[in-house]
């Protein structure tokens, strides 16, 4: 099998200041360093043909302990949120700046020196690493808990999953995220999903035993690995690649899961979880069309959501809005949308996309983490009324 290397940018530096993204996850192209002005201009990384140039993550060495620069990126929207995330403890914790000034397709931040190495991002990472991390240590810490690997990517790469479950032929319930690579903030409310999945609430506890549940933190870790963003990458992103013939090793991998549920009746949920545009304030869900759906099947779609309006309050919260991505949303490709094509199966199962806000003061890991709390609460009561 052939591994590609990702491009690996030569640090910029001038004095003292170095701007690296040489590291997994990394991005940026800096067009220039201003020592006098304390100024640092950058770019998203270009990676041809591998998805929109938005994801940017970047390690700066050299900034004197609280001495204030700024950050210069562009372009919008997708690259410039209003607030940058950063990291002075070398991504243990991530925080929001201040929020930039915009001028025209850019956007600069204020950034204060520390006496570590500074890591500023388009939002919080979540790196390969990362979620084979999380998976080892929820299946060390719960006995009804396994990590595995969904597949291996057409890099080389294995990609981290868990499963959760008390015995065969229970209710099969899947949840992924990350389809695309630059949405960062959807691996973190997988992560709040999956804490709270093997913790001691009672709730968890019940829901744990009444289904079996399979998480993907990161589907297109490739990309996620490149720092590239991976949204309509070429032949085409993973979210458009649920057809009978799948180019990526991680949708044929999922369709398989998937599958092999639905020939025995146990598909109970299908949750694809992403991050919107950069307008969007309140998370929402994306759903199939009506009339894709079976009658039950819809019947359980506005039960569920009635369920998470009142799970998902704050940080932030879920306002009930929920809109069909059908024909009119993607005449050439809305059948391959991961949840169209489990919708498609004839199912019962409950089918959607939670898009969850990135653009607003709540949009940290703690705020994420929250969501996917959330998220599992009334995934519980839904599975719960269900029995």
């Amino acid at each position: 099998m052939l591994l590609v290397l990702p491009f690996l940018p030569i640090p910029a530096s001038a004095d003292e200041i170095k701007v690296d993204s040489d590291f997994p996850s990394g991005s940026g192209e800096v067009e220039r360093i201003d020592s006098g002005k304390k100024l640092i201009v950058l770019n998203p990384s270009d990676y041809p043909d591998r998805g929109w140039r938005c994801w940017w993550y970047v390690k700066i060495d050299g900034i004197p302990d609280q001495e204030p620069w700024t950050l210069d990126v562009g372009e919008a929207p997708w690259a410039t949120p209003d607030r940058a995330t950063f990291s002075s403890d070398g991504g243990h914790s991530w925080q929001h700046t201040e929020p930039g000034t915009r001028e025209g397709k850019r956007i600069r931040y204020t950034i204060v020196g520390n006496e570590k190495d500074l890591l500023v991002a388009w939002g919080p990472p979540y790196t390969p690493t990362d979620a084979a991390d999380l998976v080892n240590r929820l299946a060390t810490d719960c006995e009804q808990a396994s990590a595995f690997s969904l597949c291996t990517t057409r890099e080389g790469r294995d990609t981290p999953a868990l499963r959760v479950r008390t015995g065969e032929g229970k209710p099969l319930i899947w949840i992924q995220a990350r389809q695309h690579a630059w949405e960062s903030g959807a691996s973190w409310v997988g992560k709040g999903f999956a804490e709270w999945l093997i913790s001691d609430a009672p709730a968890a506890a019940e829901f744990r035993d009444s289904a079996e549940i399979v998480f993907v933190p990161v589907m297109d870790i490739d990309n996620v690995f490149r720092g590239a963003g991976g949204k309509s990458q070429k032949p085409q992103d993973h979210n458009r690649d649920w057809t009978d013939e799948p180019h990526w090793n991680a949708v044929a991998a999922a369709q398989r899961g998937i599958m092999a549920a639905v020939e025995k009746g146990r598909l109970a949920a299908f949750f694809d979880l992403h991050n919107p545009g950069a307008a969007s304030r309140f998370p929402y869900f994306y759903v199939p069309p009506k009339d894709v759906l079976t009658p039950k099947a819809y019947s359980n779609q506005l039960r569920f959501l009635k369920l998470v309006k009142e799970e998902m309050r704050e940080p932030l919260r879920f306002t009930g809005r929920a809109s069909e991505s059908g024909s009119k949303y993607d005449p050439k490709a809305w059948k391959a949308i991961s949840k169209n094509w489990v919708a498609s199966l004839g199912t019962d199962a409950l089918s959607v996309t939670l898009e969850t806000a990135w653009n607003t003061p709540a949009s940290t890991t703690e705020g994420y983490e929250a969501v996917g709390r959330q998220l599992g609460m009334a995934l519980a009561r839904f599975q719960n009324e269900t029995k």
